[in-house]
C-alpha cells in the first residue's frame, strides 16, 4: 500500500473518530475539568500565534508619559483587578474559578505592548477576556498598556496612590459607575471616591416626620387622614341617619 493511501486512510479514520467524539459529547466543556496537556498546548499555541500575527502591524506609541500611565491606572483598577489582580491583591473569587486562569498582570505586566493592546481591545473568544475596544477608544487602551508596563514595579502603596490620583474609570464612553443608593461596597482596586459617587437625581428626598407639626401653603388643605372610628364603643348618630 502506498504512502498516500495510508495517509488518506489514517486521515479519514481520524476525522471519523473526531466527529464521533463531538457528536456523542465525549469532550467535557465544563470549566472545572482542565483540558488534557496536549489539547491545552494546541489551543495555547494557536491563540498566541494568532495574536502575534495580528499585533505585528501595530505601531506602538510612546508609553512612558506619566499622565498616560496615571490615566490607565484608573481604568485598570475599575475594570481588571477582579481577574488580573494588583499589588496587594493576591487572589479574588473570579481569579480562582476562571479557566483558563487569567494571568496575574501585577507580576507579568505587558512585556509585549502590541500584543497587550490587541488583547485588551479585541478580547479572546471562549475565555473571560472581554473586548474592551467595543466601548473604549484606542488612546485609552494604550494608556492601560502604558500602566501595565509599570505595574510589576509598584508596591501596594504606590499602586493605591496612583489609582487615587488617576481620576477613576474614564475611557471616552460606555463606562458606568456601580451604585446601590447609599449602600455601596468598595470594589477591589476602586478608590473611596469612586465607590461613593452618586448621581444627583438618585438622591432620596428626606421623609416627612408626620409626628411633628408642619404648615401648609395658604389655601392648601390639610390632608391628614380622618381618625378611624372605634366600633367597639357606643356612639351617637345624627337624627335620621342610620348605622
Amino acid at each position: 500500500m502506498s504512502f498516500i493511501k495510508c495517509s488518506l486512510i489514517l486521515g479519514s479514520a481520524g476525522l471519523l473518530i473526531g466527529a464521533g467524539a463531538l457528536y456523542f459529547g465525549l469532550i467535557n466543556p465544563g470549566a472545572d475539568q482542565p483540558h488534557s496537556t496536549i489539547v491545552y498546548k494546541l489551543i495555547q499555541t494557536a491563540r498566541d500565534r494568532a495574536i502575534a500575527v495580528r499585533a505585528d502591524d501595530l505601531t506602538v506609541p510612546l508609553l512612558n508619559d506619566a499622565e498616560k500611565i496615571k490615566q490607565g491606572a484608573g481604568n485598570y483598577a475599575a475594570m481588571c483587578t477582579g481577574c488580573h489582580l494588583a499589588p496587594g491583591i493576591e487572589s479574588t473569587e473570579m481569579s480562582k474559578i476562571l479557566y483558563p486562569a487569567p494571568p496575574n498582570l501585577s507580576k507579568l505586566g505587558a512585556p509585549d505592548p502590541a500584543r497587550a493592546f490587541w488583547v485588551i481591545k479585541h478580547g479572546i473568544k471562549a475565555s473571560g477576556m472581554a473586548a474592551w475596544g467595543t466601548n473604549m477608544q484606542d488612546e485609552y487602551v494604550w494608556n492601560m498598556v502604558a500602566f501595565l508596563q509599570q505595574l510589576p514595579k509598584m508596591t501596594p502603596e504606590q499602586y493605591q496612590t496612583m489609582v487615587a490620583e488617576s481620576g477613576g474609570h474614564s475611557h471616552g464612553g460606555g463606562e458606568e459607575v456601580a451604585e446601590d443608593h447609599g449602600n455601596m461596597k468598595d470594589m477591589p482596586g476602586m478608590t473611596h471616591d469612586q465607590a461613593g459617587m452618586k448621581a444627583a437625581h438618585h438622591e432620596a428626598e428626606p421623609a416627612i416626620d408626620e409626628s411633628k407639626p408642619h404648615h401648609h401653603a395658604e389655601g392648601e388643605g390639610h390632608h391628614d387622614p380622618k381618625p378611624s372610628v372605634n366600633e367597639s364603643k357606643p356612639h351617637d348618630h345624627a337624627p335620621g341617619s342610620e348605622h
